[in-house]
């Protein structure tokens, strides 16, 4: 269950700062205490960021919301980074894809070997094609045209040859859909249930009939198994011939090909024009935990060389490394580091493999890498410098240029500087404490600002809190703005996950509990007014919470809990599905394992379940969740929204703010008794003052659990 941007103007050289630019929104901008939820969902976003071949340029993606065109836009753009001169746009990079739970796919950029283009994959006018942009800002062009979507491209060494993958053709996957919708869809284990079984999800911009194949939550286009179809584009002649998949790709080792666990490899990176390969393995032991607690970098001379060279250095022993690979046409390595005390901060290393010394390049309160928000990435690189995107819990993200020998900085573009200067108020603060069992935990912690006579309530969330927060997983719970209105806000970053579920859970809702109780103890939360909410994991929680604790007065999910009904629906699946629940929570059938589902499930805790529900759940989902929803709704103890075409974590930017601002309603309401004058907004509120007044009186919170 889980922006105005400058323009370099060629030949003039004027920067012209866009008032009304597609990117940021200067108009409107409200005081730092009350940062609107709408301007974290506006923050521009980085992707694609690549290196000329001279070391000189790079490339990137800018990517941002229209809230106006319920859409996405993106821009690609290039910089000198040498002289800093303000980054030339190159070409509209079209709708960013998505994979199949609302998480964009990251984009890719090839540089010519003469620098003169770059190549891309973009999503325009409902094709996918691959596009070739000019680096003088002169212009850009499709390329392949063919029938079927591009799934994947590589430039040939010399950059004549572009060689690219395709699948099945737009208009037959359009006749598939048609073809069962006229004869009947027969339900069998890859029908998705609880969601439309016509066209009900959206893949690459348009509503497509989805099913499922690897396992029963990750869904696919029909006809998304018709396997690739290689080809070869001569890009001076324009003809095109047939390859075989072999021929299309170069050979890189398999994980199986350099160790003997390739379940422990976390990442590799094989040498630019060389042969050796690095490596990341997760070592120690497990004692309980769902992976091996540390990690090991070594480096393979060549493949299939079974004893490879270990980094012994302090600064790879016994840490966290996130990301590896080689600095260009040397004898180095550089490795990311991600520390968990200090709530996932990162740092570069590099290690010079033959004199195994290591050497710092720099050190962040928050991310760097490739701007890939929830998974490892590395930044750009040459031989000398490094193109980082850069974001921490109080500044958005923005694009550095980092000098590998000196650690030397600067900003080379940020998209977001109003946003940046409003943040630098909120005062977030990194926070770490112990529960009783010495368990350690951090969190980015939001002070109450503008609060009224007493202790400020406290809203709390439990997964995703890396880099530059704005909401969590799925940015949907806008932590400054609850700050802004006189909530104190915290995101708990996820401890090390436990093997066994129910532990997984106490040790959660241990550090909320915990953390309430240290925060109250220093004076700078009501204990008493305690607000929890979350998406896919943080959901789960927050519902545990509820049910096990009392230590929340109201909260909010983004997705469904573990019930019969869930079980009923995804176990069409088969074994597949069964394993998972087996390995993750250790559930069975209902009447194999009763007792564990009475710990796990809402629909056997109702009674447990104190605090009013916010439910804001995809359309994919809410099915699942109704045994339970249910019968909280009709007792006024919950209040569900359920989004249309939405996946797991949800994208619609209309959706996405709505869900940030009923959010925000929501838990001002519950902890500071507050309405918004809106009067769009009078039926939401006339429904809130019914389930208030069908509460029965709230039990003193003292966060304990009453052991069933």
């Amino acid at each position: 269950m889980k922006g105005a941007h400058g323009v370099w103007i060629p030949g003039k050289r004027a920067f012209l700062m866009l008032a009304a630019a597609v990117f940021v929104s200067w108009a409107g901008i409200g005081p730092a205490e009350a940062i609107a939820p709408r301007r974290l969902l506006e923050v521009a976003d980085f992707g694609g960021i690549s290196i000329s071949p001279d070391g000189r340029r790079v490339a990137y993606r800018i990517e941002q919301v229209s809230v106006e065109r319920n859409t996405y836009d993106s821009i690609w753009y290039v910089q000198d980074m040498e002289t800093g001169m303000p980054p030339l746009r190159l070409a509209d990079g079209g709708t960013p894809q998505r994979e199949q739970t609302g998480l964009s796919i990251p984009a890719q950029a090839t540089w010519s070997p003469d620098g003169r283009w770059i190549y891309y994959r973009a999503l325009l006018e409902g094709k996918v094609d691959i596009w070739r942009a000019a680096t003088d800002g002169s212009g850009a062009a499709p390329l392949t045209l063919e029938p079927a979507d591009i799934r994947a491209f590589v430039l040939g060494e010399d950059g004549r040859e572009l060689r690219y993958s395709i699948g099945a053709e737009r208009g037959d996957i359009i006749a598939a859909e048609q073809a069962e919708y006229d004869r009947g869809i027969r339900i069998d284990r890859t029908v998705p249930l609880g969601q439309g079984l016509f066209r009900s999800g959206f893949v690459d911009g348009r509503l497509a009939t989805q099913r499922l194949r690897d396992n029963e939550v990750i869904r696919h286009p029909l006809l998304a198994d018709v396997p690739d179809r290689w080809k070869a584009l001569d890009l001076a002649t324009g003809a095109r011939r047939d390859l075989d998949m072999s021929g299309a790709l170069p050979g890189l080792p398999t994980n199986a090909d350099l160790v003997d666990e390739p379940s422990d490899v976390s990442a590799f990176s094989q040498e630019p024009f060389g042969i050796r390969v690095a490596l990341i393995t997760r070592v120690g032991e497990r004692n309980g935990l769902r992976d091996r607690p540390d990690t090991e970098l070594m480096v393979f001379p060549r493949r299939n060389v079974r004893v490879p060279i270990r980094c012994t250095a302090e600064a790879c022993t016994g840490k966290t490394i996130v990301a590896v690979q080689w600095r260009p046409r040397t004898d180095e390595v550089l490795f990311t580091v991600e520390y968990p005390d200090e709530g996932h901060a990162q740092s570069i290393h590099r290690w010079n493999v033959k004199t195994g010394v290591v050497q710092p390049v720099i050190s962040s309160r928050g991310l760097l890498n490739g701007g890939v928000r929830l998974l490892s990435s590395d930044c750009a690189a040459t031989a000398r410098l490094l193109a980082c995107v850069v974001a921490e819990a109080d500044r958005p993200p923005r694009l550095e240029r980092i000098d590998i020998e000196t650690g030397g900085r600067r900003v080379l573009f940020d998209p977001n500087p109003a946003l940046a200067h409003d943040m630098a108020d909120v005062g977030v603060r990194l926070l770490r404490w112990t529960d009783a069992d010495g368990r350690r935990f951090t969190g980015q912690f939001y002070p109450a600002r503008n609060a009224g006579p007493g202790l400020p309530p406290l809203f709390v969330s439990y997964y995703w809190c890396k880099g530059f927060v704005r909401g969590g997983l799925g940015e949907e719970l806008p932590f400054a703005s609850l700050a802004g209105h006189g909530i104190a806000a915290l995101c708990i970053n996820l401890a090390p996950s436990r093997e066994d579920g129910v532990e997984q859970y106490e040790q959660a809702r241990s550090a909320v509990e915990s953390v309430v109780a240290l925060l109250a103890a220093q004076g700078e939360v009501d204990a008493g007014r305690v607000g929890m909410g979350g998406l896919s994991f943080g959901a789960e929680i927050t519902m545990w919470t509820a049910m096990h604790s009392q230590v929340l007065a109201a909260a909010s999910v983004s997705s469904l809990g573990l019930s019969p009904m869930y079980y009923l629906l995804l176990s069409n699946f088969g074994e597949a599905f069964y394993t998972r629940l087996r390995m993750g929570w250790q559930l069975g059938a209902l009447e194999e394992t009763p007792e564990r589902w009475r710990r796990f499930s809402p629909l056997f805790n109702l009674d447990r379940i104190r605090a009013p529900i916010l439910m804001q759940l995809p359309e994919q989902e809410y099915i699942h969740s109704l045994d339970y929803a249910v019968p909280l709704m009709r007792e006024g103890r919950a209040d569900m929204y359920v989004f249309p075409n939405e996946p797991h974590q949800k994208f619609q930017p209309r959706h996405k703010l709505a869900v940030y601002e009923r959010n925000l309603d929501w838990f001002r309401y519950w902890l500071l008794n507050e309405e918004d004058p809106n009067p769009v907004k009078r039926q939401q509120y006339a429904h809130w003052q019914a389930m208030r007044a069908a509460l029965p009186v709230t039990a003193v919170h003292d966060g304990g659990d009453d052991g069933n």
